[in-house]
């Protein structure tokens, strides 16, 4: 039986997570030129989303990675972790490269979690517990890349007990027609795949 999205997204069960929608990942001062064109037109729904959030008193959480100038406490285990060690941006903690992207207001009221380690965003932090803390059963995910840091989200979540909402035109990978295929055809087994517009009418105050 199909889930009831307004149902599923209701404030005081759900919060929105961005995964890293940040200037030295999909902005400005992405070193990844292909996942940022194809992210580019994602930014004005993960803005529309939070914003639709905080209206209705959703917690919005920014999860960004991040890698200190020596690598310590990093991975070096897979390729994507080995490119941007040698990446002539690098993700330091505390630069412009791990700030959200600025086509995506951040107001006092979001939460921003930085992690040092691995490609999900509920490894290596607090996101869990925060979550709990909150009372969250729903999480609505957003961000890239659906190659890896988006799958390992849906994943990571669904293992953890969350339901998980994506809406699909808030996610990004590349090449684009692999990002789609693994959205039917993956993560769609494991999440309920939406576009932004159903999820901003399910958040209509």
């Amino acid at each position: 039986m199909a889930l009831d999205l307004t149902e599923l997204v209701a404030p005081g069960h759900t919060a929105l997570i961005t995964q890293e929608v940040q200037r030295g990942v999909v902005g400005d001062l992405s070193p990844l030129p292909e996942l940022a064109e194809n992210a580019r037109p994602i930014l004005a729904n993960v803005d529309r989303l939070a914003k639709a959030a905080r209206a209705r008193g959703i917690p919005v959480i920014h999860c960004v990675a991040q890698r200190r100038a020596d690598g310590l406490g990093s991975n070096d285990n897979a390729r994507i972790f080995r490119y941007m060690a040698r990446a002539e941006l690098q993700l330091l903690p505390g630069s412009d490269a791990v700030q959200v992207a600025r086509e995506i207001d951040v107001e006092e009221s979001d939460l921003l979690l930085a992690r040092l380690h691995g490609v999900s965003p509920f490894q290596g932090t607090e996101l869990d517990f925060i979550l709990r803390n909150l009372g969250v059963t729903t999480v609505v995910g957003v961000g890239v890349s659906v190659n890896v840091g988006m799958t390992a989200l849906a994943f990571d979540a669904v293992n953890s007990s969350y339901q998980v909402v994506l809406p699909r035109d808030g996610m990004a990978g590349f090449p684009r027609e692999y990002a789609e295929a693994v959205m039917a055809h993956t993560l769609g087994a494991v999440a309920t795949l939406v576009d932004t517009a159903d999820v901003l009418e399910a958040w209509k105050a």
